[in-house]
Order: C-alpha cells, then structure tokens, then sequence
C-alpha cells in the first residue's frame, strides 16, 4: 500500500516488529535509503521466522 511503513507490514503479516524490522532491511538493501514510507508496489522480501511470537502481555487499566 502507497505511505506503508516496513514496520508496519512485518506486524501486520508475521504479527511483530522486533528484531525482524532489522532482518527485512538486511534482505531488502537500498530500502532504507527510499525513506521511511515506501512508494505503492514497492516488493519486500520478508524473513521466515521459525520461532512463534512471544505471547502478548495482559494490561491492566489503572483508573475507571
């Protein structure tokens, strides 16, 4: 999609962002020099991750 971050496509296909951000820059050279946002029809190479994202932490609300 057109103003998509990196970021935001590893969480929103392989559902996390740490450490695998860094991993799909290193598989996908001259993207970080394109900016931040990336241009529509951009192709991105993601990394297979092997191991299941860590689980999500419950929150508590602290005031009513």
């Amino acid at each position: 999609m057109a103003g998509e971050t990196l970021d935001a496509i590893c969480w929103r296909v392989l559902g996390r962002t740490q450490g695998v951000t860094e991993l799909a820059y290193a598989l996908n050279p001259g993207l970080a020099a394109a900016g931040p946002q990336l241009a529509e029809g951009t192709q991105v190479l993601l990394p297979e991750i092997t191991e299941s994202a860590p689980a999500m932490r419950e929150t508590i609300q602290l005031w009513d």
